[in-house]
């Protein structure tokens, strides 16, 4: 009796080891099916980013038929098609997954818009629907099954509709960015003589940038008036949430322990104040940033130029005789005042100061300029 349970033990160990070592036979690493080589490709937007990975197969077969014109509506078929494997049929029938091998997935770190449509952010296995005309690529959130032989439309999280292009030839089947910027992107698959591209946007790429600038403040970054005086510039140069941007450059200037007063963080509130209406107040900042001892004679003679762009030929005056007081006798001041008389008809003064200036001036370039001036000034004429 112990004898056949003993056997009978036995028996099943080896079973259950048979089994177990035949599952494990499976995980061993073994070269790409098809010869069909895993590639990956990434793109950042600003703070997102897009990631494409997928397995890349080539117009020439592993037994060295040429498959070139046997692409497109033959190896990788037309619309859907039944696979005749998982849950692929004639009544669900599957797109193409893309690549080779495994699923193509795409992956987003943040929301976007695909040819203007919104995806949410994560991982998604990416197929297609090619066709002579049109194709249809899907983002199905399923992007860990092998391929599309389990393809749900259920699954789907979007579809859009994009046009291909005739492009040069592509041994590879690639992933490729073919279009950058701060904001968007343009991804597309080329292979043989196709390319399929589809356009990502980042709908909130300054929100997004917010949302990082206030948690950065709150770390280390934040005892710095650096830190501050740049994220209230972010604010100014992109026009918005500008209340905020104002708290910010406050902290920079009276923050204890950091704050500082000086030209740079005065600047950025002034132009602050003046995009928020408040006109006068902006003026008496910005007349606080000039005559701060951190003022350089190019950082007055800017503002100069500011006002002179802005029609306000009497203050921009005014502010290049305080650069002529605090900065005497040097050339980006004497061509600060040339370009004040000049601008309320003083040819006379404007040409003396701007050939005081052409003797100084540092390099050919500024040569050149300052000789056109004296020129328009010896006719009478405004050279700004």
């Amino acid at each position: 009796m112990k004898r056949t349970t003993m056997c009978k033990f036995i028996s099943i160990s080896i079973c259950a080891f048979l089994f177990y070592a035949a599952s494990y036979a499976q995980s061993i690493t073994l070269p790409p099916s098809g010869e069909n080589q895993k590639a990956s490709v990434t793109q950042w937007m600003g703070l997102v980013k897009m990631n494409i990975t997928y397995n890349s197969p080539d117009v020439t077969a592993s037994n060295g038929e040429d498959r070139t014109g046997k692409i497109w509506g033959q190896l990788v078929p037309y619309g859907f098609a039944n696979l005749g494997f998982g849950m692929s049929s004639e009544e669900n029938p599957s797109p193409w997954r893309a690549g080779a091998n495994e699923n193509t997935t795409v992956y987003f770190s943040h929301d976007v818009e695909i040819e203007g449509k919104p995806l949410k952010a994560g991982k998604y296995a990416l197929f297609m629907a090619p066709g002579e005309e049109e194709w249809t690529l899907i983002f199905s959130k399923n992007h860990s099954s092998w391929g599309s032989y389990f393809y749900n439309p259920e699954e789907d999280a979007l579809r859009v509709t994009v046009k291909p292009k005739e492009v040069e030839f592509s041994e590879w089947l690639t992933y490729e960015f073919v279009d950058r910027g701060l904001d968007h992107c343009v991804a597309a698959l080329k292979w043989e003589n196709k390319m399929v591209p589809f356009e990502v946007n980042v709908p909130n790429i300054n929100e997004l940038y917010l949302g990082q600038i206030r948690d950065e403040l709150r770390s280390s970054s934040g005892f710095n008036w650096m830190a501050w005086n740049q994220a209230a510039n972010f604010c100014l140069q992109h026009d918005i949430n500008l209340k905020e941007g104002l708290s910010w450059i406050d902290n920079a200037i009276n923050a204890p322990y950091f704050g500082q007063e000086n030209f740079a963080n005065y600047n950025v509130k002034s132009q602050l104040l003046s995009k928020l209406g408040k006109e006068q107040e902006a003026e008496i900042v910005m007349n606080k940033a000039i005559s701060h001892p951190t003022a350089t004679v190019f950082q007055i003679h800017q503002y100069g130029r500011q006002l002179l762009n802005e029609g306000k030929g009497d203050k921009a005056l005014a502010v290049f005789e305080l650069n002529a007081k605090r900065h005497p006798d040097t050339w980006p001041v004497n061509m600060g005042l040339a370009r004040g008389y000049s601008a309320l008809g003083q040819y006379k003064k404007a040409l003396k100061h701007a050939q005081m200036a052409y003797e100084k001036a540092p390099d050919e370039l500024n040569k050149q300029t300052l000789q056109g001036a004296i020129d328009k000034l010896k006719q009478n004429q405004d050279f700004n």
